[in-house]
């Protein structure tokens, strides 16, 4: 048996200290050192297991079984969900449907500017509602390849996006899982989410449209931008006030979407050839698209006609068939996650496995047995095997071959070999240090600042999230800590179960796993520290936002625009 300690050390500042060495770690080596992600995982998962030792007394066997259940839950079904999203789009561009999306996305706009928007964030956010666990971020980015943009640019752009969704992604799965372990409904958490993200989903576009060309783009783009992340704002804040959790991203999504399709009717941004050339000279000078290696952009090349050439020749039965597999993609997660009988029937299918060795064996501070050492096998109710069932769908319809979708099939799976690695050892890492207890006691320490805790407490959400790749992730860990520290400095609960769920959402964009996804995506595996530095400095500057918000809403300045209970 082995129980966890809050201040192993004997004091808990020294003891958070000490725990937060594996973070520096990957940070340092992704940041300033520049080391390829799978590198920096596994030379942070090693020390993780040092600090879990010989800091917080885990035996060595117990240990290595953490860091095996975690590299096992990364694999499945966090890479299985990717790998089968990537699949399913290369089965696309094998069949020439994609190209056909591609002029789709066209007649909506030629302005690469708005169509970021409208995929990374628009698009992005529906998958991010539907899936989640990085299929949005391995989907758009390999869109926005397509679409002309560098293959950093794109990764970047598609990261940032990947952000105000989060908080309500895979069907609300975050929100429902915080409100189980505290036993606030998770309705009116997620009606406080909702009174916090829309904010940042109001300010999102305009900072892809900053992305992908400056204060050029901004100056040129802004009513579309702010129109969009209107709708997708206000959209959000009711759908989850009044409306469903479950539903709030998707109502959010196909709002912003729709709100950008009439204002482009009424309304054009300049400049757009322009930034279209600049994006293709940026492209020529980075990776080769035409690679295979590189996972992306096949298109591009083999394009014979201009794109406002194909979109003139589109027809309805065409357009229809080019989106075919995201119309179906949204029937089939609609159809599992929010039918009840299907619901039940996928779960029902899912198969416990206590984790040998840890099962049973690992006791919290209070003493009380941790139940993250039973891995949930959903062989059938995981979004990667029904996205696997739709590409499958998809091949047929699209008469591929089953030769062309088998080769498919092994060529995204030898792309993928360093991303299995990488995100197999971030969640290693993840798992060493939760069942350790390492990550427990970052949190009480930040946890114990009193008044202060309402600015830090998305700070939690934030590293949880960076941690594991997961805003759901991020609540499983710290969702009972906010409500007890919450307790006990005079602050509502459900405010800081909130924010940790809201920190979450900026924290993604540096995860290393979801790092590691994008550049698999977009064909630049090695690059994730370069990507990393892209993105530290806009999640910072959220984060802070963020904190500033709620911190304010914990007091009669804005704690008016808290729903009540």
């Amino acid at each position: 048996m082995f129980q966890q300690q809050l201040a192993p050390l004997g004091s808990l500042t020294l003891s958070a200290l000490v725990a937060l060495l594996p973070l520096l770690t990957i940070f340092v080596a992704l940041g300033a050192l520049r080391w390829k992600a799978h590198w920096a995982a596994l030379a942070s998962l090693g020390v993780a297991i040092v600090v879990a030792v010989a800091a917080f007394g885990m035996p060595v066997p117990m240990a290595l079984l953490s860091a095996s259940e975690g590299a096992v839950f990364g694999l499945f079904p966090i890479m299985w969900i990717v790998f089968t999203a990537i699949w399913l789009y290369q089965v696309t561009v094998a069949s020439g449907r994609f190209e056909d999306l591609r002029a789709a996305f066209h007649l909506i706009s030629d302005d690469p500017r708005v169509q970021a928007i409208i995929i990374a964030f628009c698009f992005g956010g529906l998958l991010e509602a539907l899936a989640g666990f990085g299929a949005p971020v391995a989907i758009t980015g390999v869109m926005l390849m397509a679409l002309g943009f560098s293959p950093v640019r794109a990764a970047v752009v598609v990261l940032v996006a990947n952000t105000a969704p989060v908080a309500f992604g895979a069907i609300g799965t975050p929100i429902i899982t915080a409100g189980a372990l505290t036993g606030i409904p998770y309705a009116e958490i997620g009606a406080v989410v909702g009174h916090q993200t829309p904010l940042l989903a109001f300010v999102v576009p305009l900072l892809l449209v900053f992305l992908v060309d400056g204060v050029r783009g901004i100056r040129q783009t802004w009513p579309v931008a702010l129109v969009i992340g209107l709708a997708f704002a206000v959209a959000q804040w009711l759908a989850a006030t009044y409306l469903s959790v479950e539903l709030t991203d998707i109502v959010a999504s196909l709002t912003g979407l729709l709100a950008g399709v009439v204002m482009l009717r009424v309304w054009q941004p300049s400049g757009g050839d322009e930034a279209m050339e600049r994006l293709r000279i940026e492209r020529s000078a980075d990776a080769p698209v035409d690679d295979p290696e590189t996972g992306g952009g096949t298109g591009l090349v083999t394009e014979q006609r201009t794109l406002s050439s194909r979109a003139a020749e589109l027809t309805t039965g065409r357009t229809l068939m080019a989106f075919f597999p995201y119309l179906l993609i949204i029937a089939v997660f609609s159809v599992a996650k929010l039918w009840t009988p299907v619901k039940e029937f996928l779960s029902g299918t899912d198969v416990e496995i206590g984790w040998p060795g840890l099962d049973g064996r690992v006791l919290d501070s209070a003493g009380e047995a941790v139940t993250t050492t039973a891995y949930d096998f959903q062989w059938l109710s995981s979004p990667g095997s029904l996205l696997l069932l739709s590409g499958i769908v998809v091949a047929a319809v699209y008469k591929v071959s089953p030769r062309a979708a088998l080769r498919e099939f092994t060529g995204t799976a030898h792309r993928l070999r360093w991303a299995f690695l990488t995100v197999a050892t971030v969640l290693a890492l993840a798992y060493v240090m939760n069942l350790s207890g390492q990550t427990i006691t970052i949190g009480t320490w930040i946890a114990g600042t009193g008044a202060a805790f309402a600015f830090l407490s998305p700070i939690l959400g934030w590293l949880g999230t960076a941690v594991t790749g997961s805003d759901t992730s991020a609540n499983a860990l710290f969702a009972t800590l906010q409500q007890t520290a919450a307790q006990q400095a005079g602050i509502d609960p459900h405010l800081m179960v909130a924010a940790n769920t809201s920190g979450g959402v900026v924290g993604k964009m540096i995860s290393p796993q979801n790092l590691t996804i994008a550049a698999t995506a977009v064909g630049i595996v090695g690059r994730e520290s370069e990507l990393f530095r892209r993105t530290i400095g806009w999640s910072l500057v959220l984060l802070l936002a963020l904190c500033t918000l709620i911190f304010l809403q914990s007091t009669p300045v804005l704690a008016w625009m808290l729903p009540t209970f």
